[in-house]
Formats: structure tokens, C-alpha cells, sequence
């Protein structure tokens, strides 16, 4: 019988090994001892590990993740919520819990949006359910997509554009647009400032 440490079971099993500690906490798959007190995992251990991998997946719910812009959109954002709540129902898709938050979608330091994504790369969330593409964020859904398959979590964009603020949008490219302006801006004056120190440099006598 073969002995693995954490990180190769963890990859034999197709898990990570932050997975493999909260299994051991809990005491759903308690990890062997060795000497020096060493966790160590062995052949009997991947047949434990696949039953609950199977009673995972079976018992899998979807986390629902609403979004809005602003303070001011506070009312969207229920309506949002119950919406989602009713697409669900109607899809027979089983929620574990409902994730709100307020900030811009080209913010990629949302909180709530770091810690999803988190949870989605130590094996937690395997089912995310969005009203729109750009609940999760304006640009790059189609890598946090790819991302999330990467770990088996899906993500299940209900796709209601009446959901998605046209002002929103506006804001978001006004943003781009302020954000590229000023960094022209600031190129301009270092090429400016390198031109009079040339001319400076020229002016000075030798």
C-alpha cells in the first residue's frame, strides 16, 4: 500500500491540499500521522475521497452573485436579487446563498468578488448563478469563465439585459476613457519635461 503526502494526494484526487485540511478538520477525511506528526494519506484514502466527492456533487447548490455600481442603485440591486431568486425556482437549480455587492464592474479588488473567486480555487463554490455577463465584471468574463472550469465550478449567466443598467455601462466606458486620458496626459508632460531638459542640457556651457 502506497503512502502520499498532502500535495500528491491532493493532486492524485484532483483536489487542493486547503480542500484536504478543511476535510481533515471536520473530520470527513482525517489524515494519517506519521513521525514528527507528519499528515499522510494512503490507498484507501482515494476511495473515501471519491464518496465524498460523489456526495458533494450531489448535494451541490449554486451561490447567486448580484451586482450594482452605486449606492444609489440599492433598489436595483434587490430587484436584481429576486429576480435571480425566481430563475433559480423556475430552473430547479437549488441556491446555497445569495452575494450582494456594490462596486464598479472594472473594479477587479471588489471584496465580495475576490473572496468568490477564491472560494471557486480551493474547490468550495461549484455553481455560480449571474443575471448578466457583466455582473461579474464589464470586461474578461469569458477568462472568469475559464478560470472557474478550471476548478469544476460552472457559472450560469441567466442573461437578463433588463438587469444590466444602460448607465452602468456609461459610467464603466466613462472610466476607461478617464482612465486612459490621463495616463496620455501624464505621457505628454514626462516627453515635455525630457524635451526641456535636452534643451537645457544644449544651453549649458561646456
Amino acid at each position: 500500500m502506497s503512502n502520499y503526502r498532502p500535495h500528491e494526494f491532493a493532486k492524485l484526487i484532483g483536489k487542493s491540499v486547503s480542500t484536504l485540511r478543511r476535510w481533515d478538520s471536520e473530520g470527513k477525511l482525517p489524515a494519517k500521522r506519521g513521525l514528527g506528526n507528519q499528515r499522510f494519506y494512503d490507498d484507501s484514502d482515494i476511495a473515501k475521497a471519491l464518496n465524498l466527492e460523489l456526495t458533494s456533487s450531489q448535494s451541490n447548490k449554486a451561490i447567486i452573485y448580484c451586482r450594482v455600481s452605486t449606492n444609489n442603485q440599492k433598489p436595483e440591486l434587490e430587484t436584481q436579487i429576486k429576480s435571480m431568486e425566481t430563475f433559480c425556482l423556475n430552473a430547479g437549480i437549488p441556491i446555497e446563498k445569495v452575494l450582494k455587492e456594490i462596486g464598479g464592474g472594472l473594479n477587479f479588488k471588489r471584496k465580495v468578488f475576490i473572496n468568490l473567486m477564491k472560494s471557486i480555487r480551493i474547490g468550495e463554490t461549484k455553481h455560480i448563478v449571474v443575471a448578466h455577463k457583466d455582473r461579474l465584471a464589464r470586461f474578461g468574463f469569458d477568462f472568469l469563465e475559464e478560470f472557474a472550469s478550471w476548478y469544476g465550478c460552472k457559472i450560469t449567466v441567466a442573461n437578463q439585459e433588463s438587469l444590466s443598467p444602460q448607465q452602468e455601462m456609461v459610467e464603466d466606458l466613462m472610466a476607461v476613457i478617464h482612465c486612459f486620458s490621463s495616463r496620455l496626459y501624464g505621457l505628454r508632460r514626462y516627453k515635455k519635461a525630457d524635451l526641456k531638459k535636452f534643451i537645457e542640457s544644449i544651453d549649458k556651457p561646456t
